[in-house]
């Protein structure tokens, strides 16, 4: 039996190769959406074709949301890629528990204690000193990118609310295919509408990042996910900024400036602690 924990790692270490191959693709963030997408959902539609099942319910208007949602979602986390370093962008994804907070206050009612108000105020603080030596300016690349990748995690934390209402109704593999579906329609068209088309190695470079990202590393996720507690997932799952900023840091020569060391690791620490409040309440 393979070991959940070693599981979960594989899965951060997996995902945090994103922002690498981002640099390595140099393609449009719509280009980049449609091989992240469209490659799990193409693979798992022929999944559920060979087992004859199928991911489809009677009423799967809240999927179609979040899987729309994700599309919105991916497009600015590819944004964030493009434009910002490994390290900025990966740092600002995690705030995505906080904002799963004040949407889980809203949407389901959630109890929002002086501990968890207190945390966010922590979390929001981690922000400013990152963005304490960018020019607030549309004109600075970097200002640009960790903004897109702040929606990008705000736009995910919409659909963390939704997928935890409708987690009863779905298999995990069914979950994931939601996930992408229409996003792969979405961005089809962008295949052909961005110039110059992608070259051979792009397509295969970009097809083996949709089954690596969106099969191996979710497939572990979910593998481990069956054995641990979602905490204790969830703890693991903020390797992948270390990992993510260690990849940036030896391959593309990326330097990190003290504000935004800091300001990670307030995030990071304020969203974990957030993550073991909400998983106590």
């Amino acid at each position: 039996m393979v070991n959940p924990y070693m599981e979960m790692l594989l899965a951060t270490i997996i995902w945090s190769t994103s922002g690498a191959f981002v640099k390595l693709l140099r393609l449009p963030a719509t280009s980049l959406s449609f091989f992240r997408l469209a490659t799990p959902t193409l693979i798992l539609a022929i999944f559920f074709l060979v087992k004859r099942s199928t991911p489809f319910r009677k009423n799967p208007k809240f999927m179609i949301l979040a899987s729309s949602l994700n599309a919105v979602r991916m497009f600015f986390y590819f944004v964030a890629y493009n434009l910002t370093s490994i390290g900025n962008a990966v740092i600002m994804l995690f705030t995505w528990p906080a904002f799963a907070v004040i949407f889980g206050r809203i949407f389901l009612k959630e109890r929002l204690p002086l501990k968890r108000i207190l945390l966010l105020i922590f979390s929001f603080a981690g922000i400013i000193l990152v963005y304490l030596n960018k020019p607030l300016t549309f004109g600075n690349k970097d200002f640009l990118g960790m903004s897109a990748m702040v929606l990008s995690a705000v736009v995910y934390s919409l659909t963390v609310i939704i997928y935890k209402k409708e987690s009863k109704n779905y298999s995990n593999l069914e979950t994931v295919f939601w996930q992408n579906l229409v996003g792969a329609f979405v961005f089809l068209p962008f295949l052909f509408i961005n110039k110059p088309w992608p070259t051979l190695f792009q397509v295969g470079l970009g097809s083996v990042f949709g089954i690596i990202i969106g099969i191996a590393g979710f497939g572990l996720f979910f593998a481990a996910l069956k054995k641990l507690s979602t905490f204790s997932a969830s703890i693991l799952a903020y390797l992948e900024a270390v990992f993510a900023v260690i990849i940036g840091v030896i391959f593309f020569k990326e330097i990190l400036a003290w504000n935004v060391v800091i300001g990670g690791v307030v995030i990071i620490i304020s969203s974990i602690i957030l993550k073991l409040q909400t998983t106590k309440v």
